[in-house]
């Protein structure tokens, strides 16, 4: 158990690490380019590396943590996971460059609001223990972040870009879950229906 915990870690932490590999190189040149800017042509890059981009230290180690909790989650609680987080930051950056209303986002945060509302709602959809335990973590760990959601957050914080994310993440979850619970193809390794 301990072993499997510090892998999933380990992997975890390999990828948060890219966050931390691209600001230094952030420094160094003008990455403002790769930000996204809602509903035009070169912010469409944006999609795929807005997460990697964060404005100064203090916002990266804002979104690492709560990230890195996130993502040991979803790893703990879905077998697919990878596809899924790459799902997650595909639909949540595509509905914030059609959707946004800032001239540019970056930062991990809209990833962060949409695995958080991933836990949530997959918890509805699959009623195991762990995926109820990880959706009753998230509010009690990151009750705060919520607060983002609401333009009362303050002027400086994207909290269409958060709500956005979050609705990716929720609607993600229940397309994908249900979809497998009504697949009468669905099964598992051993060749048996999961609900025989």
């Amino acid at each position: 158990m301990i072993r499997k915990l510090w892998n999933d870690l380990w992997r975890v932490l390999v990828f948060t690490g890219l966050l931390w590999l691209a600001w230094p190189v952030s420094k160094l040149v003008d990455v403002m380019f790769l930000t996204l800017q809602p509903r035009t042509f070169s912010g469409l890059v944006g999609i795929a590396t807005m997460p990697l981009i964060h404005e100064d230290l203090n916002h990266l180690l804002g979104n690492t943590i709560p990230l890195t909790v996130l993502l040991l989650m979803l790893q703990t609680t879905q077998k697919h996971w990878p596809r899924i987080l790459a799902a997650l930051w595909l639909l949540s950056g595509l509905l914030v460059w059609s959707l946004g209303m800032s001239p540019k986002y970056m930062g991990a945060s809209t990833l962060i609001y949409a695995t958080a509302a991933w836990l949530i709602t997959a918890a509805f959809f699959e009623r195991r223990p762990l995926a109820i335990a990880a959706a009753v973590l998230v509010p009690v760990l990151f009750g705060p972040l919520f607060w983002g959601l609401f333009p009362t957050a303050g002027s400086h914080v994207p909290w269409d870009g958060h709500l956005l994310g979050a609705g990716a993440g929720a609607a993600l979850a229940r397309v994908v879950l249900r979809r497998s619970e009504n697949n009468p193809q669905n099964i598992d390794n051993s060749g048996n229906s999961p609900h025989s």
